[in-house]
């Protein structure tokens, strides 16, 4: 025991914060050592000894808030929510940014938001409260807060693994408060489930991104040694999906604009990239990266305007999918019958998702294969951020500490 109190343990409600363990034991009267604050402790080689009781919360918080669509976000104290019984409540240190909190601000999808709200679905942090039914979860767990912040888990799509398309769906910075604040309620059923000696900022991205593009590379069916052509491959979503799509042994045409993002997305791995700048022909430039000259087995559309969706048909070789993730508002996307039918292009959509997706996603990540690109700027600076994005300046993803 001397030589455990001479050590420093990590708390579990604060991400960074280590103290000697002295600190915090006390002997009882039957010479056993005991926690006196009730926070969870984990020594340093990652062995938890002991749980209980979240600390004492403040009352209010800092969070983004929009008031109304178009924005601009105001940066305010907020009360501090409490959990449901079935709920987890979040102390969230990092939140990835992404181009769906964009949407939300603007108002632009075909889906009302709650007014006011706080955006954000990509929070990683430490859960400090639990409801009275929450059995799976502890206080200091690791915890991600995602897009699908809930669902009813008994309709046919719950049952099914398919939550996403629940009719009841919570979507967190959405429908329901999300991560561009210090405190965020969830599910506990939906939480993401993070490994404690994962760096929070680091994981943020995945919790959205990460998972988005893993599971609509699952969809396109394409297997190890075949190759896909990625649509936005420099922005967010696209460092991501390079990542994932080398990791699974996939073959990387990267697809979008500037020398900084042919660099970055080479970085990452790109066999090919295409510049749809300079291009003379997009189409044509696709199909010649294939030794055949056929096109790649598999599209993946990140794009955020709708022009990319009226040439994937054309540079698709046959058989191949083509796999919409990108939402660009008001966008439809176009494919001839008569070449869609003789080549047997595979057409979907790929929307976020489910546990186990998440749990597969996060997996990749612990296990050192995806090393995602990002920078990190104070959660007070979302509204910069936001105004670069729609200039499209953003190379890799932002994600926001909520302490500054």
């Amino acid at each position: 025991m001397a030589s455990l109190l001479s050590r420093s343990y990590r708390i579990g409600c604060t991400a960074s914060l280590r103290m000697p363990a002295k600190s915090f034991l006390t002997q009882s009267s039957k010479s056993a050592f005991k926690i006196q604050s009730g926070y969870r402790f984990y020594h340093p080689t990652n062995s938890l000894f002991y749980a209980k009781a979240a600390p004492a919360l403040p009352d209010k918080q800092w969070a983004q808030v929009c008031e109304k669509h178009g924005g601009p976000v105001t940066f305010k104290q907020v009360p501090i929510p409490k959990p449901g019984p079935d709920e987890v409540l979040v102390n969230i240190k990092f939140s990835g940014v992404c181009h769906t909190d964009l949407h939300a601000l603007h108002g632009d999808w075909p889906l009302p938001t709650k007014m006011p709200f706080i955006g954000g679905h990509e929070g990683a942090g430490i859960v400090v409260a639990r409801g009275d039914l929450v059995k799976d979860v502890e206080i200091g767990d690791h915890a991600g807060v995602k897009w699908l912040n809930g669902s009813c888990l008994s309709c046919d799509y719950c049952q099914a693994s398919d939550e996403s398309l629940c009719q009841d769906a919570l979507l967190s910075g959405y429908t329901v408060d999300g991560t561009f604040q210090q405190y965020c309620i969830a599910k506990a059923a939906h939480v993401a489930r993070i490994a404690p000696d994962t760096p929070l900022d680091a994981v943020s991205p995945i919790l959205c991104g990460g998972i988005t593009v893993y599971k609509g590379l699952k969809e396109s069916g394409a297997k190890p040694g075949q190759t896909v052509a990625i649509v936005g491959a420099g922005g967010g979503l696209g460092s991501l999906a390079q990542q994932y799509a080398k990791a699974m042994g996939l073959r990387i045409v990267a697809i979008d604009g500037g020398r900084a993002k042919e660099e970055a997305c080479k970085k990452l791995g790109a066999e090919h990239f295409i510049d749809f700048t300079t291009s003379k022909d997009v189409i044509a430039d696709v199909k010649a990266t294939a030794k055949d000259g056929l096109g790649p087995h598999a599209v993946l559309l990140l794009a955020v305007n709708e022009g990319p969706f009226k040439q994937a048909a054309a540079y698709v070789r046959p058989r191949g999918s083509i796999v919409m993730i990108g939402m660009p508002a008001g966008a439809q996307f176009q494919a001839p019958v008569f070449d869609s039918v003789v080549k047997m292009i595979n057409i979907k959509g790929s929307y976020v998702g489910n546990r186990r997706d998440t749990a597969e996603a996060l997996d990749f990540f612990e296990r050192g294969l995806i090393k995602a690109p990002f920078e990190i700027r104070g959660l007070s600076q979302l509204q910069s951020i936001f105004e670069e994005m729609e200039k499209g300046k953003i190379v890799g993803r932002v994600v926001v500490d909520t302490s500054k």
